[in-house]
């Protein structure tokens, strides 16, 4: 018996770095390596362990095939809401962020290509 998707949006393989951090934190970002991104979300894998429930800061270096323009970093606000292991020979996590609804995804400045800390509110 199949066990039915409960995906709301369609996920596209692409592997892509990605900036991480706790949202609003002085912890220095982390870069991982996205592995499949929706409009509602992205999964990445990660050597470091992340909570369900942690909202993160997670910027997105989009290609240029895919926004029809130059490499553009897109920043979205989102909570954990999953983690499992990669496989059973690695270490590595794979963490699933659903970006929050009510939060606008912000285009950045290609001139600072760091995540906002404190500094940026909600």
């Amino acid at each position: 018996m199949s066990i039915p998707e409960r995906r709301k949006a369609r996920r596209v393989a692409l592997e892509i770095p990605v900036k991480v951090r706790l949202w609003e934190s002085a912890v220095p970002e982390q870069k991982v390596e996205c592995l499949n991104i929706s409009e509602r979300g992205v999964y990445f894998a990660s050597g470091s362990r992340f909570n369900q429930g942690e909202r993160l800061a997670v910027v997105l270096k989009m290609p240029e095939d895919i926004m029809g323009q130059g490499q553009s970093e897109w920043l979205c606000i989102g909570q954990v809401v999953r983690t499992q292991a990669l496989d059973s020979t690695s270490l590595a996590l794979g963490v699933a962020v659903q970006f929050e609804p009510q939060q606008q995804v912000r285009r950045l400045n290609a001139a600072s290509g760091t995540l906002p800390g404190k500094s940026l509110t909600p």
